[in-house]
């Protein structure tokens, strides 16, 4: 774009099978797993897009896929899980958010009745080292980068990719990116590192904001970010709107924070890479987003 205010790069996993960066983590992990603890199938939880990656390679394999999601789920995304024959269980918000905040191995007590190898969407490490094959390619592909924007959900991504920029192109800042709605890393930059609970809204974005951190995660992410930028909804929707009619790019809530804070300046002038993570968008929502609304 000729009025951006740097040299703006776009990493789009918007592309990958499923629209979404979750395929590396999710197939890492499954492949990893010893075979007969996936004998009676595997079992995430998710807002869509981890679930798209563990009922892909599921199918693959020929092994059942359970995915637990929160209430405020897109219909999109749990369309596209149950084309892939995985099996849907809504649970509420807080139920969901409590399986992820439990390790992998007490993950399961927190959802009743639901059994299989589980695939911790955010802390497993081999999700981790998937996700990092991001960093890697980047270095692959363009040199000198200044920047790399990345949505933060529960920091897997950051973490997995911030440390493997850290290895192969050590000059490289990593910042997070939250809609302001719930805002949690930027909040603990602001108070020396420290998690501090944040106010939280549901909103169209999602797959990133939360009231609060992943504890283990943050200790991880922390001496590799930077700094953290909340966006507001507004520059979210006025993001996939743009991203749409000038790239024709489609682009999730999540997947737009990035681009977002990189056209405010945010990231500074130099050569920023965005992470634009997904592309399963609700088609209601961003129908509402070219009619120039915010959706709910």
């Amino acid at each position: 774009m000729d009025d951006a205010p740097a040299e703006i790069w776009l990493k789009l996993e918007s592309l990958q099978p499923i629209g979404s960066f979750k395929l590396r983590g999710a197939a890492n992990a499954i492949l990893s797993a010893p075979r007969a603890e996936l004998a009676e199938g595997v079992v995430t939880t998710s807002t869509g897009n981890m679930a798209q990656g563990v009922a892909w390679m599921a199918r693959a394999l020929g092994i059942p896929a359970t995915i637990v999601v929160p209430d405020n789920a897109s219909a999109a995304k749990l369309a596209a899980v149950e084309r892939l024959g995985g099996r849907v269980v809504r649970v509420p918000w807080e139920t969901w958010w409590s399986a992820i905040e439990a390790d992998r191995d007490h993950a399961l007590v927190a959802l009743e009745g639901v059994d299989g190898y589980f695939v911790h969407p955010v802390r497993d490490p081999p999700v981790m080292a998937g996700n990092g094959t991001i960093g890697l390619e980047l270095a692959e592909q363009l040199e000198d980068i200044d920047a790399v924007l990345i949505p933060w959900g529960g920091g897997g991504l950051t973490t997995g990719v911030a440390s493997a920029l850290k290895a192969v192109s050590p000059n490289t800042k990593v910042y997070a990116c939250e809609p302001d709605t719930g805002a949690p890393v930027a909040a603990a930059i602001g108070n020396d590192g420290v998690p501090t609970p944040v106010e939280f809204a549901q909103s169209f974005v999602d797959g990133a904001g939360s009231g609060s951190l992943l504890s283990d995660m943050w200790e991880l992410a922390r001496p590799l970010v930077t700094d953290a930028f909340p966006i507001s909804l507004e520059a979210v929707a006025a993001t996939v709107k743009l991203l749409v009619e000038r790239g024709r790019i489609v682009a999730e809530g999540a997947a737009a924070l990035p681009v977002a804070a990189a056209l405010a300046g945010a990231a500074g002038e130099g050569r920023v890479v965005c992470i634009v993570s997904g592309g399963n968008i609700d088609p209601h929502r961003l129908a509402e987003i070219l009619a120039g609304r915010i959706p709910d």
